[in-house]
């Protein structure tokens, strides 16, 4: 039985979809018209009453879902003491909340914290980091790689041309190298090889030998796993060897975790998922449950010879984040994480059995509730449904789902986390409706 669709966008929803054109930038890539007016857990409604189940969550951002009472209570409570202290002077919820990243990164060297308000604004001070401690010009990072849309991790992004189309020249310096999908591995290896190694090989044997001298390159900036390219899960071997690349040639391991950590793959960083410490990790998204906020954590002793006014900002460390970001930890802590865990498995299970069903479904793949579902055209030939996809995507919309599209033709699956399986069941069931549909339109 079909579900049945939506009358979207409605007329008050069109109504500001109208105002919204006049003076609101082109830039922002807006999937489908979802107007917001509030939300609660894992659920949403728009303007004109519609009800949704968020696998969305603000692109990874409400980790502990829409308006949590908590956080709202941490956030108001602040705001009734001072809203803003500049970064030039001290407050406890800053420090407190450097205590608690301290007892969470996955170093086991203390931390030292510089505090941001967004995802690219911490990779551009991982990479300032990097060059002032090491002295080095260089960088390695990936192809299908997402860091950010400020010149310095725009630099490393490589998941869509148009993202840097006309930006030419970004920081120069940086050498991009094929990130191992055990799906559509770009290098060739044998039955049973694994792609990491390909990948690590071509590093240290290729680029290494013949274009680019080690002690020339300050870090490798990567994203454990990968999530505007696709939501590609890295296999085994990879971290390990690179992490043993690095330590071989003096070079720093930076970790973007804006979209992967925070509990999102059950565990606070997908890192851990290799048993790998990063030198450097990014830090933003889930963090505060929506509240703006990003951190550059890096091991006390590299960000200990930063000397005072290497970098700075205004708006870092605002006390309202912290709090939120205190709550946010707290409540992962307490039960969502593992929620993320139990549930990601319980989705990936019946996904699954999905697949089995669905000509279109070639890859399932992910950790907790980082979940991306690829669409091809043919499973042998693993050619990339594009067309199918994005159908699907404003397939959900129209039937109640928020979803994204990411990589050459996933669909991710990144509620916020503590969804329940009743709304996880919920949620299938609409994808499957809208790719049932969209099969018959595109195969």
């Amino acid at each position: 039985m079909s579900i049945k669709k939506l009358d979207v966008p409605g007329p008050k929803a069109q109504a500001i979809l109208a105002r919204d054109k006049k003076h609101t930038s082109p830039s922002y890539p807006r999937d489908y018209p979802f107007v917001m007016d509030h939300g609660k857990g894992a659920e949403c409604w728009d303007v004109d009453g519609n009800r949704y189940v968020d696998f969305a969550a603000g692109i990874a951002v409400l980790a502990t879902g829409h308006a949590h009472p908590e956080v709202v209570k941490a956030i108001q409570q602040q705001a009734e003491k001072f809203v803003h202290i500049s970064s030039d002077y001290y407050h406890d919820p800053m420090v407190s909340l450097g205590e608690k990243i301290n007892e969470i990164a996955p170093m086991k060297e203390d931390v030292g914290i510089f505090y941001a308000n967004s995802g690219t604004e911490t990779v551009e001070a991982a990479i300032k980091l990097a060059k002032y401690v090491t002295g080095r010009p260089r960088f390695i990072g990936f192809l299908g790689a997402f860091h950010g849309r400020s010149m310095g991790s725009l630099s490393f992004t490589a998941s869509k041309f148009t993202q840097q189309e006309r930006f030419f020249p970004t920081m120069p310096g940086v050498w991009h190298v094929p990130f191992p999908d055990p799906y559509r591995p770009l290098f060739l290896t044998q039955p049973g090889d694994d792609a990491g190694d390909a990948a690590v090989d071509y590093i240290e044997n290729v680029l290494f030998a013949d274009a680019l001298p080690p002690d020339e390159v300050a870090a490798v900036v990567v994203e454990p796993i990968q999530g505007e390219g696709g939501y590609i899960v890295p296999p085994p071997h990879f971290f390990p060897r690179l992490r043993k690349v690095c330590d071989k040639h003096g070079i720093l391991l930076i970790a973007d975790e804006v979209q992967s950590g925070v509990g999102r793959t059950g565990k606070w960083w997908a890192i851990e998922h290799w048993n790998v410490e990063p030198d450097i990790v990014c830090i933003a998204k889930g963090i505060a449950s929506g509240m703006p906020l990003g951190l550059m954590v890096a091991r006390q002793s590299v960000i200990q010879k930063w000397s005072p006014g290497a970098h700075g900002n205004t708006y870092g460390g605002n006390p309202l984040a912290c709090v939120a970001a205190l709550k946010t930890i707290e409540l992962i802590q307490n039960g969502m994480m593992q929620n993320a865990a139990t549930v990601g498995e319980y989705i990936l299970d019946a996904l699954a059995e999905m697949q089995s069903r669905h000509p279109s479904i070639g890859d399932v793949r992910g950790r907790g509730l980082m979940i991306g579902v690829e669409l091809v055209k043919d499973k042998k030939t693993k050619a990339p449904a594009k067309q199918l996809r994005d159908a699907v995507v404003h397939g959900c919309f129209e039937r109640g789902l928020l979803t994204l599209g990411c990589g050459r033709s996933a669909t991710r699956i990144m509620p916020p986390l503590m969804l329940p399986k009743l709304l996880a069941d919920e949620g299938l069931q609409i994808f499957e409706d809208a790719l049932t549909e969209a099969e018959h339109q595109y195969l």
